[in-house]
């Protein structure tokens, strides 16, 4: 079958928002109804993001970038406008796909069983059944900085990377971008692994000519103080890898987060971080034994709305 570009991509990607969700606010009265395997995790997770929201001072967000080629990128940059988070940490794509998505690119629905032979002809990226046209990914960021990273480097040559995101954050018109969110509240987002990506590349090209520096030191500084200043900390842990491990391995300096809210499909029988429980992070200081815990199994595009609408209650 001749299949042709216009065919699939038809039905773009939207963001979601806090408002979207208002009719599911009553959703912790439902699943306590129901009080059975996961549904007894998400009342719990519920209860324990609505207490960290309102006691701890710091409040980490942290997730992995793919869930911003979904829906759900409005609801992470809602989540900081509301104040709800005063930290975010993440990994790079998260901030290639939010520039992306902010200066034109769009994404579209597809199919995890698209020959994905088919798609490289077409010049489409799939990301699971996200199809991300090429033209709307590494070229649309690749402009953006050029754009923009020479008239930032004549304020300064050096730059920790959250003061570097708020500066692209500062040019972007987009009320779902979670950059936008982050300057206009000026939350910081620690990137770890920042040149693990487009953007990051984008900026180590750019360096070659124009002088640009990074100081991931001035990041990491920023953490440390925010952990040794506040009297609670709270993290809400969407997947795995660098930035849940980011996120937890600061907070064993003062003896662990004081609330934890893990969501992952990872599975703890390798031995991976990505799919660690809890209570090992306990082990090694990263969660107080004291501290309120829970792990929720399954896929966060359906668990973290579920779970966000609860603090509108």
């Amino acid at each position: 079958m001749n299949i042709k570009r216009e065919d699939l991509l038809k039905e773009p990607v939207s963001d979601i928002t806090l408002e979207d969700l208002k009719d599911l606010k009553n959703v912790r009265t439902i699943f306590d109804k129901i009080y059975g395997f996961s549904a007894e995790h998400l009342i719990k997770g519920i209860d324990i993001l609505r207490e960290m929201v309102k006691e701890a001072d710091l409040r980490i967000l942290t997730f992995t970038a793919n869930l911003v080629s979904t829906g759900l990128r409005g609801l992470f940059a809602d989540l900081i406008k509301q104040g709800y988070f005063n930290m975010v940490i993440t990994t790079g794509g998260t901030i290639d796909h939010d520039l992306a998505r902010s200066f034109g690119g769009r994404y579209f629905k597809g199919s995890f069983d698209y020959d994905d032979s088919m798609l490289k002809e077409l010049s489409i990226h799939r990301l699971g059944n996200i199809l991300v046209p090429v033209e709307s990914y590494g070229i649309t960021i690749e402009n953006v900085v050029r754009k923009y990273i020479d008239e930032i480097v004549k304020i300064k040559k050096e730059w920790p990377v959250y003061e570097l995101l708020w500066e692209f954050g500062k040019r972007i018109d987009d009320s779902h971008s979670i950059l936008r969110a982050a300057y206009d509240h000026k939350v910081p987002i620690i990137v770890p692994g920042i040149v693990d990506g487009a953007f990051g590349t984008q900026l180590f090209m750019a360096s070659q000519f124009n002088g640009l520096r990074i100081n991931l030191f001035e990041d990491m500084r920023l953490i440390k103080d925010a952990v040794f200043s506040c009297k609670k900390s709270g993290a809400l842990i969407i997947g795995g890898g660098i930035s849940k491990h980011h996120t937890i391995w600061w907070n064993q300096f003062k003896d662990g987060l004081d609330y934890a809210i893990y969501i992952t499909t990872a599975q703890e029988y390798d031995g991976s971080l990505s799919g660690a429980k809890p209570r090992e992070a306990i082990s090694w200081n990263k969660i107080k034994p004291s501290g309120k815990y829970i792990t929720i199994y399954g896929d966060a595009t359906i668990v973290l709305p579920l779970m966000a609408s609860s603090l509108l209650m």
